[in-house]
C-alpha cells in the first residue's frame, strides 16, 4: 500500500515557517538552544514528531501560539522524524544556519511565510515526507525593472545597504 497525501499548512498571519527532518527526541531542546541564540526579540515554537517508542509529537517554544501552530503543523503532517519551527519577528535567513547546526538535523524542506503544501506518502509501515510545494510557479523572468525592484526592496528592509 502506497498512499500520496498533498497537506497543506495553515501559517499563522506575520510568521515564518521552517520544516524539516530530524533524528533524536532532544530535537526540541536543541532547535530551542538554536533558536533563542539567533536573535533576542524572537518569538517561536518547535514541534516534533517521534518515530519510534511512544511515538509522541513533542513542542516548545517561548510564545504560546506559535507552539501551538508547530504542534499543528507536526500533527497534520503526521510524519515521524519531522519537525516544524513556528516563528515571528525575525526572518528564517536569521536562524536557518543555526537550525542547520543542530547535530541531529538530517534535512530542511523549506524555510517560508508562503503557502505550504507537504507531500506526505503513507505506507503500512508509516508517513514520510516526499517534499513540500512552496509558494507559487515563476509567472516569468525578471526585467530590468523588477531587478531594479529586487535591489530596492533588499536595501529598504536592511539586508543590503
Amino acid at each position: 500500500m502506497l498512499n500520496l497525501h498533498a497537506v497543506k499548512l495553515r501559517i499563522p498571519e506575520n510568521a515564518n515557517i521552517v520544516l524539516g527532518q530530524s533524528h533524536f527526541i532532544k530535537t526540541v531542546e536543541d532547535v530551542y538552544e538554536a533558536m533563542v541564540n539567533s536573535a533576542p526579540q524572537i518569538r517561536f515554537g518547535i514541534a516534533f514528531n517521534e518515530a519510534s517508542g511512544p511515538c509522541l509529537t513533542r513542542g516548545d517554544g517561548n510564545d504560546s501560539e506559535l507552539q501551538e501552530a508547530a504542534l499543528e503543523i507536526a500533527s497534520s503532517v503526521a510524519a515521524g522524524h519531522f519537525f516544524a519551527v513556528v516563528m515571528r519577528d525575525v526572518f528564517p535567513i536569521n536562524t536557518l544556519k543555526a537550525i542547520q547546526g543542530v547535530p541531529e538535523i538530517c534535512n530542511i524542506f523549506c524555510a517560508t511565510a508562503n503557502p505550504v503544501e507537504v507531500i506526505v506518502a503513507e505506507t503500512e509501515q508509516g508517513r514520510g515526507v516526499l517534499g513540500v510545494v512552496d509558494g507559487a510557479s515563476p509567472k516569468g523572468v525578471e526585467s530590468a525593472e523588477h531587478a531594479k525592484q529586487r535591489h530596492e526592496f533588499l536595501r529598504r528592509i536592511g539586508y543590503k545597504r
